[in-house]
């Protein structure tokens, strides 16, 4: 149904229609602002310069059209460690069950491709949405930072997760 492959430089056209958008922005830590193709081509190319510190997939449909994003960044193989993030581009492609596949997916990439020990994120805690996903998955709330970013004329909170290698349950991803 789902599928992930590696970001591609023909992704970035629709990608940056989403990052464009002021809706699905509103749902994520980064702040809105106009982002021309010329600046998501620098991040591509600046991505595929440095691939060893993290790994960007695309999620694609059964029509092997991209319908989010979902990646590890900051990988740290000293320490184990990288940082997920996920965006599902299209509203009407949300609560199908996309963002469950592809974070078990990348997850099980993370911990038993990779070796990797930790994965952690910071959601808006406002994005209730996300967060159940993220506690369905198996993250656990580490924290808050108060007032961390600001959205919309007003400083909101950022709830700081994790899950470790050991906690991460393979029957979830079967």
């Amino acid at each position: 149904m789902y599928r992930l492959r590696e970001l591609e430089r023909d992704d970035m056209p629709i990608i940056n229609s989403w990052r464009s958008g002021k809706e699905l922005i509103d749902k994520l830590g980064a702040p809105f602002r106009y982002i021309n193709k010329e600046v998501d081509y620098k991040w591509y190319d600046s991505y595929m310069s440095n691939r060893g510190n993290a790994i960007r997939c695309s999620i694609l449909n059964d029509k092997d059209q991209i319908i989010g994003l979902v990646s590890l960044t900051n990988i740290d193989r000293f320490n184990q460690t990288a940082v997920f993030h996920i965006m599902i581009g299209d509203s009407s492609n949300r609560e199908k069950g996309v963002g469950y596949y592809a974070t078990n997916e990348i997850l099980k990439h993370a911990f038993l491709d990779m070796n990797l020990n930790r994965v952690e994120l910071s959601v808006l805690g406002s994005n209730q949405r996300a967060i159940a996903l993220y506690d369905k998955v198996g993250f656990k709330r580490e924290g808050v930072k108060s007032k961390a970013v600001y959205k919309n004329g007003t400083f909101v909170d950022m709830v700081i997760m994790a899950i470790l290698k050991e906690d991460f349950s393979r029957e979830v991803v079967q």
